[in-house]
């Protein structure tokens, strides 16, 4: 079972985190924690990677909406959207939202998992049609 939902763009990695911010929010997410991995590796472990960040994104009514079904769905709530550098391209990825109802075997869950899809997919959809690819 694929668990993300992943787009590569040929944009660079700065622009690419900007434009994601930006996608998303059209979308109703907002973003509350950023991490980057890249920084965080380098200065605690002196290991050096690709430009690597975790945007901690979210839609606080589907987050509601699943909150109230069960919740303990905030260990699977579809957050974390990674922008990283995959060779010469970047890669946009966020956990598919589907996950949700295919781990809990909740289907109550199902109609917020299909919102945030489509809500992710837009965004994604917007990042491939501004740069060309898909």
């Amino acid at each position: 079972m694929r668990y993300d939902r992943t787009v590569h763009l040929d944009t660079d990695f700065a622009t690419t985190v900007s434009r994601v911010r930006e996608a998303l929010a059209e979308q109703g997410f907002g973003i509350l924690t950023e991490i980057d991995v890249t920084a965080t590796l380098k200065a605690r472990l002196d290991h050096a990677m690709e430009d690597y960040v975790i945007l901690g994104a979210c839609n606080p009514p589907l987050a509601r909406r699943a909150l109230d079904t069960d919740r303990s769905i905030g260990l699977l709530l579809p957050c974390n959207v990674v922008v990283r550098r995959d060779g010469d391209r970047t890669a946009v990825q966020a956990l598919d939202p589907g996950t949700m109802v295919a781990l809990t075997g909740l289907d109550a869950l199902r109609p917020v998992a299909d919102e945030a899809t489509h809500r992710l997919d837009a965004a994604l959809a917007s990042l491939t049609a501004a740069d060309g690819d898909s």
